[in-house]
């Protein structure tokens, strides 16, 4: 294990469904039963249902209700209350989840805030591991100059060269002089996310940060005829990739 991965939600045990990680500033049945009316509109001529339910237990074992894992159309969406005003948010996706639109989307029609947090500790080597990225993204009720992005900040290994990129507004507590540093890879990092994180009341790579006592998860499940049969995987095959 690497450093870095030590430092990850789970120690990274659960990648790549959390190395991306999506997060509402709203109440998790609320974000859950919102999620499933969109989706239910989506699929209501083509005799999918989509319902919401409780999941009660642990953190690993509220993820395990995503399992398995799906290469075509995602048919488990799970939605965690946490210790803060956010809700986190992941799927059943075998890349990883897809935390974008639907974080985007959700945002402007609950009136809040949305974010897509991701993170991927830079393993590859001869062809076997993964492409390194610190991703920030947060999304706002409103319409803006791009759809409802607020801030983006990114720095990732583009098939072996470090890229940096932002756009948006700066928020009061970044370290703006960072993004000049010579090291393209050291102008966004794992320690400034997690302290922008903070100042935005998220400690997403803590495990107690999740399920406050006797608050259960919301799973919103798809069931019935999808546009295309899925092949389905392990976690433990997900991650062989890597």
């Amino acid at each position: 294990m690497s450093e870095e991965s030590s430092k990850l939600l789970l120690q990274d045990r659960w990648a790549p469904v959390t190395s991306d990680m999506g997060f509402l500033e709203a109440d998790a049945e609320r974000a859950a039963r919102a999620f499933s009316s969109w989706q239910g509109g989506l699929f209501a001529t083509d005799g999918v249902t989509v319902d919401a339910r409780p999941v009660m237990g642990s953190l690993e074992q509220v993820l395990s209700s995503l399992l398995p894992l799906s290469d075509g159309e995602k048919q488990r969406h799970l939605f965690i209350p946490t210790r803060s005003a956010w809700t986190a948010y992941f799927d059943n996706g075998y890349r990883g989840t897809d935390a974008v639109s639907a974080m985007s989307y959700l945002a402007q029609v609950l009136g809040c805030r949305g974010m897509r947090v991701g993170v991927v500790p830079h393993s590859l080597q001869k062809d076997k591991g993964r492409y390194g990225v610190v991703a920030l993204e947060v999304y706002g009720p409103r319409q803006t100059e791009w759809l409802n992005y607020l801030r983006t900040l990114y720095a990732m290994n583009d098939g072996g060269r470090w890229v940096f990129g932002q756009t948006g507004e700066p928020f009061s507590f970044e370290k703006l002089e960072r993004y000049q540093a010579r090291k393209v890879r050291d102008r966004f990092t794992f320690d400034m996310l997690e302290e922008y994180l903070r100042h935005l009341g998220l400690s997403p790579f803590q495990e107690d940060f999740y399920l406050p006592q006797g608050a259960p998860a919301w799973l919103v499940e798809k069931r019935g005829n999808l546009f295309s049969a899925p092949r389905e995987y392990t976690l433990a095959q997900a991650r062989e990739d890597f």
